[in-house]
Protein backbone atom coordinates (compact mmCIF):
# COMPACT_ATOMS: atom_id res chain seq x y z
CA UNK A 1 0.00 0.00 0.00
CA UNK A 2 2.72 2.65 0.94
CA UNK A 3 4.34 2.10 -2.46
CA UNK A 4 1.18 2.44 -3.97
CA UNK A 5 0.99 5.69 -2.69
CA UNK A 6 4.19 6.91 -2.90
CA UNK A 7 3.97 6.39 -7.05
CA UNK A 8 0.28 8.19 -6.42
CA UNK A 9 1.88 11.18 -4.96
CA UNK A 10 4.63 11.00 -7.60
CA UNK A 11 2.39 11.01 -10.20
CA UNK A 12 0.57 13.90 -8.07
CA UNK A 13 3.24 15.98 -8.32
CA UNK A 14 4.43 15.69 -12.04
CA UNK A 15 1.25 16.34 -13.19
CA UNK A 16 1.50 19.70 -10.59
CA UNK A 17 4.98 20.56 -12.24
CA UNK A 18 3.92 20.19 -15.85
CA UNK A 19 0.80 22.23 -15.27
CA UNK A 20 2.78 24.79 -13.93
CA UNK A 21 4.91 24.53 -16.57
CA UNK A 22 3.01 24.71 -19.10
CA UNK A 23 0.90 27.88 -17.35
CA UNK A 24 4.61 29.74 -17.21
CA UNK A 25 4.82 29.90 -21.02
CA UNK A 26 3.37 33.50 -21.19
CA UNK A 27 5.58 34.55 -24.70
CA UNK A 28 7.47 32.47 -27.83
CA UNK A 29 10.82 33.33 -28.72
CA UNK A 30 11.58 33.83 -32.32
CA UNK A 31 14.99 32.04 -32.38
CA UNK A 32 15.48 32.51 -36.55
CA UNK A 33 16.37 36.23 -35.78
CA UNK A 34 19.94 35.18 -34.14
CA UNK A 35 22.30 37.91 -33.11
CA UNK A 36 22.38 40.21 -35.91
CA UNK A 37 24.81 42.65 -34.40
CA UNK A 38 25.12 46.08 -35.91
CA UNK A 39 23.57 45.17 -39.38
CA UNK A 40 19.94 45.34 -37.78
CA UNK A 41 19.95 49.08 -38.54
CA UNK A 42 21.02 48.35 -42.36
CA UNK A 43 18.27 45.76 -41.97
CA UNK A 44 15.16 47.95 -40.38
CA UNK A 45 16.02 50.67 -42.64
CA UNK A 46 15.72 48.12 -45.76
CA UNK A 47 12.70 46.73 -44.44
CA UNK A 48 10.74 49.62 -43.45
CA UNK A 49 11.33 51.51 -47.32
CA UNK A 50 10.06 48.16 -48.66
CA UNK A 51 7.30 47.98 -46.25
CA UNK A 52 6.33 51.54 -47.01
CA UNK A 53 6.86 51.29 -50.85
CA UNK A 54 4.39 47.88 -50.75
CA UNK A 55 1.71 50.35 -48.68
CA UNK A 56 2.34 53.44 -51.35
CA UNK A 57 2.09 51.21 -54.43
CA UNK A 58 -0.86 49.30 -53.75
CA UNK A 59 -2.91 51.94 -52.09
CA UNK A 60 -2.29 53.99 -55.21
CA UNK A 61 -3.60 51.17 -57.28
CA UNK A 62 -6.97 50.96 -55.34
CA UNK A 63 -7.53 54.82 -55.28
CA UNK A 64 -6.73 54.68 -59.15
CA UNK A 65 -9.30 52.19 -59.75
CA UNK A 66 -11.48 53.71 -57.59
CA UNK A 67 -11.57 57.33 -59.41
CA UNK A 68 -11.27 56.35 -62.78
CA UNK A 69 -14.50 55.05 -63.92
CA UNK A 70 -13.25 53.18 -66.93
CA UNK A 71 -12.03 50.95 -64.21
CA UNK A 72 -15.03 50.30 -62.77
CA UNK A 73 -15.19 46.59 -63.76
CA UNK A 74 -15.64 43.58 -62.10
CA UNK A 75 -11.81 42.33 -63.20
CA UNK A 76 -10.14 45.53 -61.37
CA UNK A 77 -13.19 45.56 -58.53
CA UNK A 78 -12.51 42.05 -57.85
CA UNK A 79 -8.64 43.51 -58.38
CA UNK A 80 -9.17 45.84 -55.38
CA UNK A 81 -9.26 43.04 -52.75
CA UNK A 82 -5.74 41.51 -54.14
CA UNK A 83 -4.02 44.66 -53.41
CA UNK A 84 -6.05 45.26 -50.13
CA UNK A 85 -5.00 41.71 -48.87
CA UNK A 86 -1.32 42.99 -49.49
CA UNK A 87 -1.18 45.96 -47.54
CA UNK A 88 -3.14 43.51 -44.82
CA UNK A 89 -0.30 40.96 -44.68
CA UNK A 90 2.46 43.00 -44.98
CA UNK A 91 0.85 45.40 -41.95
CA UNK A 92 1.01 41.90 -40.08
CA UNK A 93 4.54 41.47 -40.56
CA UNK A 94 6.75 44.01 -40.94
CA UNK A 95 5.94 46.10 -37.58
CA UNK A 96 6.65 43.21 -35.58
CA UNK A 97 9.87 41.62 -37.75
CA UNK A 98 11.47 45.44 -37.52
CA UNK A 99 10.42 45.74 -33.41
CA UNK A 100 12.17 42.16 -33.04
CA UNK A 101 15.22 43.73 -34.77
CA UNK A 102 16.04 45.81 -31.51
CA UNK A 103 15.22 42.59 -29.11
CA UNK A 104 17.45 41.51 -26.99
CA UNK A 105 15.45 38.40 -26.03
CA UNK A 106 12.86 37.97 -29.49
CA UNK A 107 10.17 37.62 -27.52
CA UNK A 108 6.71 38.36 -28.64
CA UNK A 109 3.46 37.49 -26.07
CA UNK A 110 0.84 34.79 -26.54
CA UNK A 111 -1.96 37.04 -27.40
CA UNK A 112 -0.09 38.89 -29.97
CA UNK A 113 1.93 35.56 -31.37
CA UNK A 114 -1.95 34.55 -31.97
CA UNK A 115 -3.33 37.42 -33.28
CA UNK A 116 -0.34 37.71 -35.72
CA UNK A 117 -0.84 33.92 -36.82
CA UNK A 118 -4.27 34.19 -37.65
CA UNK A 119 -3.83 37.41 -39.21
CA UNK A 120 -1.32 35.68 -41.93
CA UNK A 121 -3.42 32.96 -42.54
CA UNK A 122 -6.27 34.62 -43.38
CA UNK A 123 -4.17 36.79 -45.62
CA UNK A 124 -3.03 33.98 -47.17
CA UNK A 125 -6.64 32.41 -47.56
CA UNK A 126 -7.90 35.89 -48.73
CA UNK A 127 -4.78 35.85 -51.30
CA UNK A 128 -5.76 32.47 -53.32
CA UNK A 129 -10.04 33.07 -52.61
CA UNK A 130 -9.07 36.50 -54.99
CA UNK A 131 -7.43 34.35 -57.07
CA UNK A 132 -10.02 32.28 -57.32
CA UNK A 133 -12.70 34.99 -57.71
CA UNK A 134 -10.40 36.61 -60.81
CA UNK A 135 -10.05 33.31 -62.34
CA UNK A 136 -13.79 32.43 -62.38
CA UNK A 137 -14.32 36.08 -63.87
CA UNK A 138 -11.69 35.50 -66.71
CA UNK A 139 -13.19 31.94 -67.66
CA UNK A 140 -16.54 33.71 -67.59
CA UNK A 141 -15.28 36.70 -70.17
CA UNK A 142 -13.17 34.02 -72.34
CA UNK A 143 -15.56 31.25 -72.38
CA UNK A 144 -18.80 32.97 -72.49
CA UNK A 145 -18.40 36.19 -73.40
CA UNK A 146 -22.02 36.96 -74.59
CA UNK A 147 -23.13 35.96 -71.50
CA UNK A 148 -20.13 38.00 -69.58
CA UNK A 149 -22.41 40.84 -68.09
CA UNK A 150 -25.53 39.06 -67.38
CA UNK A 151 -23.38 36.41 -65.22
CA UNK A 152 -20.71 38.95 -63.59
CA UNK A 153 -23.38 41.62 -62.67
CA UNK A 154 -23.03 44.01 -59.65
CA UNK A 155 -24.56 41.56 -57.58
CA UNK A 156 -22.43 38.51 -58.09
CA UNK A 157 -19.37 40.89 -57.99
CA UNK A 158 -20.35 42.16 -54.19
CA UNK A 159 -21.20 38.28 -53.38
CA UNK A 160 -18.00 37.25 -54.85
CA UNK A 161 -15.96 40.45 -53.07
CA UNK A 162 -17.77 39.56 -49.72
CA UNK A 163 -17.40 35.56 -50.20
CA UNK A 164 -13.23 36.19 -50.34
CA UNK A 165 -13.01 37.92 -47.01
CA UNK A 166 -15.70 36.05 -45.03
CA UNK A 167 -14.58 31.93 -46.02
CA UNK A 168 -10.96 32.61 -44.89
CA UNK A 169 -12.54 34.16 -41.63
CA UNK A 170 -14.58 31.44 -40.92
CA UNK A 171 -11.82 28.75 -41.89
CA UNK A 172 -9.40 30.46 -39.47
CA UNK A 173 -11.93 31.44 -36.55
CA UNK A 174 -12.45 26.99 -36.81
CA UNK A 175 -9.16 26.27 -37.18
CA UNK A 176 -8.06 28.57 -33.87
CA UNK A 177 -10.79 28.01 -32.12
CA UNK A 178 -9.01 24.92 -31.01
CA UNK A 179 -5.20 26.51 -30.86
CA UNK A 180 -6.07 29.36 -27.90
CA UNK A 181 -7.36 26.60 -25.00
CA UNK A 182 -3.60 24.87 -25.38
CA UNK A 183 -1.02 25.04 -22.65
CA UNK A 184 2.53 25.07 -23.71
CA UNK A 185 5.74 22.99 -22.29
CA UNK A 186 8.01 25.01 -24.92
CA UNK A 187 8.71 28.43 -26.24
CA UNK A 188 10.76 28.45 -29.31
CA UNK A 189 9.98 29.24 -32.46
CA UNK A 190 12.38 28.50 -35.12
CA UNK A 191 11.57 31.14 -37.83
CA UNK A 192 11.32 35.21 -37.44
CA UNK A 193 7.36 35.04 -37.24
CA UNK A 194 4.98 33.33 -35.69
CA UNK A 195 3.66 30.18 -37.39
CA UNK A 196 0.49 27.90 -36.67
CA UNK A 197 2.22 24.61 -37.20
CA UNK A 198 5.28 25.23 -35.03
CA UNK A 199 3.20 26.93 -31.98
CA UNK A 200 1.13 23.47 -32.00
CA UNK A 201 4.04 21.83 -31.48
CA UNK A 202 5.02 23.47 -28.18
CA UNK A 203 2.09 22.17 -26.86
CA UNK A 204 2.20 19.72 -24.02
CA UNK A 205 -0.36 17.47 -25.21
CA UNK A 206 -2.12 17.78 -28.76
CA UNK A 207 -5.40 15.97 -29.93
CA UNK A 208 -6.56 14.25 -32.57
CA UNK A 209 -8.72 17.00 -32.70
CA UNK A 210 -6.20 19.31 -33.05
CA UNK A 211 -4.13 17.77 -35.98
CA UNK A 212 -7.59 16.88 -38.14
CA UNK A 213 -8.43 20.53 -37.77
CA UNK A 214 -4.92 21.67 -38.94
CA UNK A 215 -5.24 19.19 -42.41
CA UNK A 216 -8.67 20.57 -43.04
CA UNK A 217 -7.81 23.90 -42.48
CA UNK A 218 -4.85 23.19 -45.19
CA UNK A 219 -7.83 21.76 -47.72
CA UNK A 220 -10.13 23.73 -47.10
CA UNK A 221 -7.53 26.88 -47.63
CA UNK A 222 -5.27 25.59 -50.15
CA UNK A 223 -6.56 22.43 -52.12
CA UNK A 224 -9.73 23.59 -52.38
CA UNK A 225 -9.19 27.19 -54.19
CA UNK A 226 -5.79 25.62 -56.01
CA UNK A 227 -7.97 22.85 -57.57
CA UNK A 228 -11.07 25.61 -58.65
CA UNK A 229 -8.16 28.08 -60.05
CA UNK A 230 -6.91 24.86 -61.99
CA UNK A 231 -10.29 23.75 -63.34
CA UNK A 232 -11.21 27.13 -64.87
CA UNK A 233 -7.67 27.78 -66.70
CA UNK A 234 -8.65 24.17 -67.77
CA UNK A 235 -11.42 25.37 -69.31
CA UNK A 236 -9.85 28.51 -70.62
CA UNK A 237 -7.05 26.91 -72.44
CA UNK A 238 -9.06 24.86 -74.91
CA UNK A 239 -10.79 28.42 -75.84
CA UNK A 240 -7.47 30.17 -76.35
CA UNK A 241 -6.43 27.78 -78.88
CA UNK A 242 -9.04 27.40 -81.17
CA UNK A 243 -9.56 31.51 -81.30
CA UNK A 244 -8.42 34.42 -83.19
CA UNK A 245 -5.05 35.33 -82.72
CA UNK A 246 -5.95 39.41 -80.82
CA UNK A 247 -8.66 37.25 -78.77
CA UNK A 248 -5.48 35.18 -77.69
CA UNK A 249 -3.03 38.14 -77.20
CA UNK A 250 -5.72 39.42 -75.12
CA UNK A 251 -6.67 36.58 -73.09
CA UNK A 252 -2.68 36.19 -72.41
CA UNK A 253 -2.27 39.69 -71.17
CA UNK A 254 -4.97 39.02 -68.63
CA UNK A 255 -4.18 36.24 -67.52
CA UNK A 256 -0.31 36.05 -67.43
CA UNK A 257 -0.50 38.16 -63.99
CA UNK A 258 -2.97 35.56 -62.49
CA UNK A 259 -1.00 32.62 -63.54
CA UNK A 260 2.32 34.31 -61.84
CA UNK A 261 0.81 34.90 -58.62
CA UNK A 262 -0.84 31.39 -58.08
CA UNK A 263 2.75 30.17 -59.29
CA UNK A 264 4.27 32.05 -56.75
CA UNK A 265 1.76 31.28 -53.74
CA UNK A 266 2.05 28.16 -54.34
CA UNK A 267 6.13 27.48 -54.19
CA UNK A 268 6.29 30.08 -51.45
CA UNK A 269 3.08 28.11 -49.59
CA UNK A 270 4.62 24.55 -50.49
CA UNK A 271 8.19 25.94 -48.95
CA UNK A 272 6.36 27.15 -45.85
CA UNK A 273 4.55 23.65 -45.47
CA UNK A 274 7.52 21.44 -46.14
CA UNK A 275 10.17 23.82 -43.65
CA UNK A 276 7.51 23.85 -40.63
CA UNK A 277 6.78 20.17 -40.71
CA UNK A 278 10.24 18.88 -41.88
CA UNK A 279 14.19 19.19 -41.06
CA UNK A 280 15.70 21.06 -43.89
CA UNK A 281 19.03 20.68 -43.15
CA UNK A 282 20.79 21.18 -46.04
CA UNK A 283 19.36 24.64 -46.52
CA UNK A 284 21.27 27.49 -44.49
CA UNK A 285 19.60 29.52 -41.90
CA UNK A 286 20.12 32.29 -44.11
CA UNK A 287 18.05 31.03 -47.12
CA UNK A 288 15.19 29.44 -45.27
CA UNK A 289 14.78 32.94 -43.77
CA UNK A 290 14.16 34.21 -47.07
CA UNK A 291 12.38 31.54 -48.70
CA UNK A 292 9.98 31.67 -45.25
CA UNK A 293 9.47 35.56 -46.31
CA UNK A 294 9.38 34.59 -50.18
CA UNK A 295 5.48 35.48 -49.81
CA UNK A 296 5.31 38.35 -47.46
CA UNK A 297 7.99 39.91 -49.29
CA UNK A 298 7.66 39.18 -53.05
CA UNK A 299 3.98 38.92 -53.51
CA UNK A 300 3.33 42.63 -51.32
CA UNK A 301 5.23 44.32 -54.23
CA UNK A 302 5.19 41.53 -57.36
CA UNK A 303 1.41 41.69 -57.46
CA UNK A 304 0.82 45.39 -58.25
CA UNK A 305 4.02 45.76 -60.29
CA UNK A 306 2.21 42.29 -62.81
CA UNK A 307 -1.03 43.97 -62.57
CA UNK A 308 -0.34 47.64 -63.49
CA UNK A 309 2.37 46.94 -65.83
CA UNK A 310 0.77 44.20 -67.86
CA UNK A 311 -2.97 45.29 -67.56
CA UNK A 312 -3.08 48.27 -70.26
CA UNK A 313 -6.42 49.74 -68.65
CA UNK A 314 -4.52 50.18 -65.48
CA UNK A 315 -1.26 50.75 -67.11
CA UNK A 316 -2.74 54.12 -68.77
CA UNK A 317 -5.18 55.41 -65.79
CA UNK A 318 -1.65 54.63 -63.69
CA UNK A 319 0.15 57.05 -65.65
CA UNK A 320 -2.64 59.74 -65.97
CA UNK A 321 -3.14 59.38 -62.02
CA UNK A 322 0.54 60.44 -61.76
CA UNK A 323 0.39 63.34 -64.18
CA UNK A 324 -2.40 64.77 -62.25
CA UNK A 325 -0.81 64.72 -59.14
CA UNK A 326 2.15 66.42 -60.26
Amino acid sequence: MKFFKMVQTALIDFCCREMENSTEVVSFVLAAYGHIGELKFLYFSIMLLWYLSVLTVNTVLIIVIYVDKKLHEPMYILLCNLFANQIGASTALYPLVMSQMFSETHEVTLPWCFLQTYYLYICASVELCSLVAMAYDRYVAICCPLYYNVIMNTRRVRTLSVLVWMYPFINSVFSFSFVVPLKFCGNVIDKVFCDHYLIIKLACSVSVLNQVSDLLYAFSTIIIPFSLILVSYMKILPVCLNTSEENRQKAVTTCTPQIVSVSGLFIGLIFHFSDSRFDVALVSDKVRIFLSLFLLICQPMGTPIMYGYKLPKIRQSWKQFLFDIK
